[in-house]
C-alpha cells in the first residue's frame, strides 16, 4: 500500500516539478563517491518510505538529504514521527499539503526564494549529523545514556504493539 502512494506521489509531483530519478529501478545507478555530490545540486531530496513502520524513519533522511544538503521531502509515517527525531523546520511533508499539486507549488516557490529556502538549514547553527559506521560506537553511546532510558518493559505480543496506533502495548 505505500509502494502504491510513493509511486502515485511521485508521479503527480512529477507533473508539476522536474524529478530525477537515480538508481536500478531506472538504470541511473550512482556511486557512492556520486551520490551526495549529486544529491548537493537538488534543491530537495525525495525521502520516500518503502514500507510504512512505527519508529522507523528512513535512513535516507540522515545519510543522503541532511549530509548532501538538500531538503527532505519525505513521506513515510507521520509528521509527529519526523517531528519527534529530526530538527525542527528541517524537512517537508508530504501530508502537510491539501494535495500534491500544492505541495509542487510550494517547492517551486521555495526553490525561487532563496531566504526562505535556507530557513530549512537553520538546524545546521545547533545540530550536526553524525553518521555511525561501526556499530560499537553506538553501543557505547547507548550505555551513556542507559540510565535515563525508561524502565524496562516487555512486550509480549510485538505485532499488536507494532499494529497499535500509540505504540502502547
Amino acid at each position: 500500500r505505500s509502494h502504491y502512494k510513493r509511486s502515485r506521489v511521485y508521479k503527480e509531483l512529477s507533473a508539476t516539478v522536474p524529478i530525477k530519478v537515480y538508481g536500478r529501478w531506472t538504470n541511473t545507478p550512482l556511486s557512492s563517491a556520486d551520490l551526495l555530490p549529486t544529491i548537493s545540486r537538488c534543491y530537495f531530496y525525495l525521502a520516500f518510505e518503502n514500507s510504512v513502520s512505527k519508529d522507523y524513519i528512513t535512513e535516507k533522511l540522515w545519510y543522503n538529504a541532511y549530509q548532501a544538503g538538500a531538503v527532505p521531502v519525505v513521506l513515510g509515517p507521520s509528521i509527529n514521527h519526523y517531528k519527534a527525531v529530526a530538527p525542527e523546520h528541517s524537512f517537508i511533508h508530504v501530508d502537510k499539503f491539501a494535495s500534491i499539486k500544492d505541495l509542487g507549488t510550494y517547492l517551486q516557490q521555495l526553490a525561487g526564494d532563496k531566504k526562505r529556502y535556507n530557513e530549512y538549514f537553520n538546524w545546521k547553527k545547533h545540530w550536526k549529523v553524525k553518521v555511525y559506521s561501526d556499530w560499537r560506537e553506538r553501543i557505547c553511546k547507548t550505555c551513556l545514556h542507559y540510565s535515563r532510558l525508561p524502565q524496562q518493559h516487555v512486550y509480549s505480543d510485538l505485532h499488536a504493539w507494532v499494529n497499535t496506533n500509540n505504540g502502547q502495548p
